[in-house]
């Protein structure tokens, strides 16, 4: 029978995303005390194949594991969510790589390891030819940026152990045990290789001496193959395979549904993820909330008294927030404040003062500073329409964004551009932009066929709306 690939979570989206891998034929491994009782699981402390936790701003998840692991969780939340972007790292997570120099500066060494990534190894003390190759791999700082960061350090990573080069034994901090400890440091001593040291990791710790000698025998085999290949490997190409690293945003729509997900597991509140992800007072107020629905208390009551509690955490009319443009590869353009001018259950309408002079692409008109756009959005709708006025109040033409629904978070407006964009001229032709970029996202996997076909529809009522 073939094992089920293992997974262990962690942060706001937890309840959700656990049921969304056990429906999906995942094990849970080192699942919080709430999620075994939640669930009904029991301990289990075996290495993940993935690993899942909060970004950092709250609006999705970073994943880490085995290719086989990453990709099969990639393709779950592709057919389960509408709107969720997967962007995938084009280098592999502590993956040794023979690369070339491309250029030098005061600090840092530019190397090319393929795949069209330069990444950023510092200068080392001793002189490198310019023609010399480079043995590097790639670390954990910065994981998930354009440049990766570079070490000469090598490790070869284990589920139980790491050699690293030049080193001597170690033994994890997390392990308290004083006899354990000095048991491990003992082995190590007799199995470490010649010029590389073994750290133990904390999983370590609760294994057979055979399976920790094993273990070792594996990573020093991986070492004989590097040596191996090191000598006859073209530069730049990768040598030693890491770990895959993947960023998930979750936007309106999957939050929701992550909602539907969480529900059926612990009473929660409409628009629980979204206000998780407000963080501060508002995700505190939740957690009190919620904590008297487990208790028994009318939920309606509940819901009446939390949002009362929350109201002036977020923006009224007149209100400034910040204008968060997030595009797909998840750079975020900071568009400028905005002040609100219209908000209610179905509309958002808000206005902001354009600060510097360029021109508006498919429109073929000036941008000045001192224009005024004017946006104007639904609740749960897929596109913004901007209208863009001089500062003498002339109309100089309207972008309609296709986008994921717009979020009012308590400082800030927030959705995805979705790249493409039908722009009216100020002749009143239309011009469609930009689905070629819509149709790079989904060739790299960052988008689903769902989405893509989501945004061709909306283009089509769209143009057909405003040509009738």
């Amino acid at each position: 029978m073939e094992a089920l690939m293992k997974a262990k979570v962690r942060g706001i989206y937890t309840t959700a995303l656990t049921k969304l891998l056990l429906d999906n034929g995942f094990e849970i491994v080192c699942p919080s005390l709430t999620i075994k009782k939640r669930f009904g699981l029991i301990d289990n402390s075996a290495p993940p194949d993935v690993k899942i936790k909060d970004r950092y701003d709250l609006q999705g998840i970073r994943v880490l594991g085995t290719s086989e692991a990453v990709n099969a969780f990639q393709s779950i939340l592709h057919s389960t969510f509408d709107d969720v972007l997967t962007r995938k790292w084009r280098v592999s997570v502590d993956g040794i790589y023979k690369g070339k120099m491309t250029e030098l500066d005061e600090e840092t060494l530019y190397v090319d390891i393929g795949n069209d990534v330069i990444g950023r190894l510092p200068k080392p003390k001793f002189v490198i030819a310019e023609d010399k190759p480079l043995l590097v791999q790639v670390e954990r700082k910065r994981i998930g940026a354009k440049q990766p960061v570079l070490t000469m350090n090598l490790k070869i990573v284990g589920t139980y152990a790491i050699l690293v080069q030049n080193s001597k034994v170690g033994v994890s901090l997390k392990i308290r045990d004083l006899n354990k400890r000095a048991e491990l440091y003992a082995l190590g001593k007799t199995l470490a290789p010649d010029g590389w040291g073994i750290i133990w990791r904390e999983s370590s710790a609760n294994q057979l001496r055979e399976t920790l000698e094993n273990e070792i025998a594996k990573l020093v085999a991986k070492i004989k193959i590097l040596n191996e290949k090191v000598i006859y490997a073209e530069a730049s190409t990768l040598l030693i395979e890491g770990s895959h690293f993947m960023d998930v945003e979750f936007p309106w729509f999957s939050k929701r549904n992550m909602d539907k997900l969480g529900a059926f597991v612990a009473p929660t509140l409409d628009g629980h993820h979204f206000y998780k992800s407000c963080g501060g007072e508002v995700s505190a107020a939740l957690e009190m909330a919620e904590d008297l629905l487990e208790k028994g208390q009318n939920k309606e009551e509940v819901e009446k008294s939390f949002k009362e509690q929350i109201l002036y955490e977020f923006p009224e009319e007149g209100g400034l927030v910040d204008v968060e443009h997030v595009k797909l590869s998840g750079i975020v353009f900071y568009l400028g404040q905005a002040t609100i001018e219209s908000l209610d259950n179905r509309k958002i309408k808000y206005g902001r003062i354009v600060r510097s002079n360029g021109l508006y692409d498919g429109l073929g008109v000036k941008k000045e500073a001192g224009d005024r756009a004017v946006s104007e959005t639904k609740i749960g709708g897929w596109y913004i329409t901007t209208k863009y006025f001089s500062s003498g109040g002339d109309w100089k033409g309207t972008y309609i964004n296709l986008n994921t629904p717009a979020e009012v978070y308590p400082k800030a407006i927030r959705y995805v551009d979705l790249e493409v964009d039908v722009c009216v001229q100020p002749d009143s032709t239309l011009k469609v932009l930009d689905m070629e970029k819509l149709e790079k996202s989904l060739e790299k996997g960052i988008i689903s066929k769902n989405l893509f076909e989501k945004v061709r529809e909306k283009v089509k009522e769209i143009t057909k709306a405003n040509v009738t």
